[in-house]
C-alpha cells in the first residue's frame, strides 16, 4: 500500500481537485463530527488536503497526523501538519493523549483495523471519540470499486457507462479492502467504544455524485461515504 500511495500521491490529490463536489461533500461529513473536538489526531492523513480545507474554511485545526506513505506525509507536512510516518497499527506516541482520533478515508487501507483501533483507544482521553469515515463495501462506490478491482481496469465491458467520468485511480482502488458498515461497527464496539453515532453523504449514484455538494444526513443506509463516531467511557 505505501509504495502505491508513494507513487501516486500527486494523482490522489488531482483526483479530488477534479471532483470538487465529491471532495466538499466528504469534507462536510468530516466536519460534522469535529465540532468541539479538542486535540485531534488524524490517522492516515494522506496529503493533508482535508485537514488544510478544514483549517482554512471551517476553522477546525488538526495539528498532528500519522501516515505510512512518505510521499503523502511530505505533502501533508508542507500543508502544516506534524506527521509521523507510521502505520496505524504500530504508531507510538508516549505520554500523548487526544480528545479525538480521526480515520478519514483510510480504514480500507489498514490491514488490521482492529489492532489499529485498539492502539488508538489507548491514546484517547476518557470521554474522547474515534471517528471512522470510509466507503462501505455494500455501497454503490464499494460495489463499483470492487468490480473495478476484480477486472483491474475501468475499461472493461462490465463497467461500460456505469463509472464516473473521472474515476478514482484504479491503482489505488486495487490496494483497498473495503469493509461493510456493520463490520466497522462491530470492531469499534469490540475495542470498547460506546454510544455510536452515524452520518453519511454521497447518496447519489457514482455517475451523479459530483453534480452537487451534499449536506451530511444521519444513518448509514444510503450513503457512499459513511462516518461512524464512538466514545470512550462516555
Amino acid at each position: 500500500m505505501n509504495e502505491s500511495f508513494d507513487k501516486y500521491a500527486e494523482k490522489y490529490d488531482s483526483w479530488f481537485l477534479e471532483n470538487k463536489n465529491v471532495l466538499y461533500s466528504e469534507v462536510k461529513l468530516v466536519a460534522h463530527f469535529l465540532k468541539d473536538s479538542g486535540r485531534v489526531l488524524s490517522i492516515g492523513c494522506g496529503s493533508g488536503l482535508f485537514e488544510m480545507i478544514l483549517r482554512t474554511e471551517y476553522g477546525i485545526t488538526i495539528e498532528d497526523g500519522v501516515e505510512p506513505s512518505t510521499d503523502m506525509a511530505g505533502i501533508a507536512t508542507l500543508r502544516g501538519l506534524n506527521v509521523v510516518v507510521s502505520s496505524a497499527e504500530e504508531f507510538l506516541c508516549e505520554n500523548e493523549v487526544y480528545d479525538t482520533i480521526l480515520y478519514n478515508g483510510c480504514p480500507s487501507y489498514i490491514s488490521d483495523l482492529g489492532k489499529a483501533l485498539r492502539n488508538s483507544f489507548d491514546k484517547l482521553r476518557d470521554g474522547g471519540k474515534i471517528i471512522l469515515i470510509d466507503i462501505p463495501k455494500e455501497s454503490s462506490y464499494g460495489l463499483l470499486y470492487n468490480l473495478g478491482k476484480s477486472t483491474g481496469t475501468w475499461n472493461h465491458a462490465l463497467l461500460g457507462s456505469v463509472y464516473p467520468r473521472n474515476p478514482y485511480p484504479i491503482e489505488l482502488a486495487n490496494q483497498a479492502n473495503w469493509r461493510t458498515a456493520e463490520e466497522k461497527i462491530m470492531l469499534m464496539k469490540q475495542v470498547g467504544l460506546v454510544k455510536l453515532e452515524y452520518a453519511q453523504t454521497l447518496t447519489k449514484h457514482p455517475i451523479y455524485s459530483n453534480n452537487i455538494i451534499e449536506e451530511p444526513i444521519s444513518g448509514y443506509d444510503c450513503g457512499d461515504y459513511v462516518a461512524i463516531c464512538g466514545y470512550k467511557n462516555k
